[in-house]
């Protein structure tokens, strides 16, 4: 008589087996693999390679950037020349400001021009990345040349533009008997803020141009057959598909042109000068020429609330779309 022993828990039948076994082997092996990624050691040395990468960039940010601007703020409380002795005002610089007209205009001309060639770049660049989405011959070799502009020091893009302004435009309005523009632009005061714009606009517009492209390319094609076979036109599929899906991308294109566009700087000096007169003569350019002109706590003082203003600008931008953006996630 064959004697039968009772199975045990770990040798029934019904949670034996091959496949069984294998879940058992990898619930264990995932257990070795959790208990050892918890070891002490571990955390240190993840801990220890944070700070080995974070305290470097942490150290150079604060002295190449925060330790020089709090330097700068405390002198725009003084009459500090940017050398020699220096005797503390207050806040005398500062109601100055407000007082100056050569600032004020400066302010007016920088904050009308960021807003006019934010527009002019975002629509240039919205409708070169539709146009170049569409599946045409050589989308690929028109992307190549239309980001060239990228590339190209400002400061070089402006004298070219100068350049012809000043000379080949004239020639050719000329020669066609177009009057407007048989003088220079450049030295009129109501026309030289224009060329300015489209100096600029020509240079941005790649940037703004390859951000929406991604864009484009993130939207869903099904999401065009779709609305193509209820009968929507290319223009109602503009305004329900492509800007809604595109508003994350036009956020993050008009605050970094805003950004760019207030520090103008270089385009400006090879353009005009700030010139006619101080007609174009950016918040930047001020700064800069005071720092060289005897000016250094007063341009500090100015450079403080051209900070304050940037940033101010900045979250009012993000704090307008930010419903937007969670709506479009």
């Amino acid at each position: 008589m064959t004697m039968q022993t009772p199975l045990s828990r770990d040798t029934d039948p019904a949670t034996s087996g091959p496949a069984t076994a294998a879940a058992r082997t990898h619930r264990a092996a995932g257990s070795r693999r959790a208990a050892g990624s918890r070891r002490p050691g571990s955390l240190r040395r993840t801990e220890g390679m944070y700070y080995l990468f974070l305290v470097p960039a942490l150290i150079a940010f604060t002295a190449f950037v925060v330790a020089p601007a709090c330097v700068g703020i405390f002198y725009s409380f003084t009459d500090y020349l940017g050398f020699g002795q220096w005797n503390f005002l207050g806040i005398e610089n500062y109601t100055a400001l407000v007082s100056d007209p050569a600032i004020i205009a400066s302010y007016g001309f920088t904050l009308g021009f960021a807003v006019v060639t934010v527009i002019v770049t975002q629509v240039i660049a919205l409708a070169l990345a539709i146009a170049l989405a569409k599946k045409i011959r050589f989308a690929a070799g028109l992307r190549s040349i239309f980001v060239i502009p990228m590339v190209i020091s400002g400061i070089i893009v402006a004298y070219v533009f100068n350049f012809l302004f000043s000379n080949t435009v004239p020639a050719l309005a000329t020669s066609v008997g177009f009057g407007p523009l048989e003088q220079s632009i450049l030295g009129d005061p109501n026309l030289a803020w224009v060329a300015i714009v489209i100096v600029s606009a020509w240079q941005t517009v790649p940037g703004a141009l390859l951000i929406y492209t991604a864009g484009l390319t993130s939207i869903p094609e099904e999401l065009y057959e779709a609305s193509s076979l209820d009968g929507a036109t290319g223009w109602k599929q503009l305004r329900a598909i492509t800007l809604p899906l595109l508003g994350g991308f036009i956020v993050i294109n008009t605050v970094l042109g805003v950004k760019g566009y207030l520090g103008a700087y270089d385009v400006i000096v090879g353009l005009t000068n700030g010139g006619p007169g101080s007609a174009t003569s950016s918040v930047a350019m001020t700064i800069f020429g005071g720092f060289t002109g005897g000016d250094y706590a007063y341009q500090m003082a100015n450079a403080t609330v051209f900070f304050i203003i940037t940033v101010l600008i900045s979250v009012l931008q993000l704090a307008a779309t930010r419903g937007r953006n969670l709506r479009l996630a």
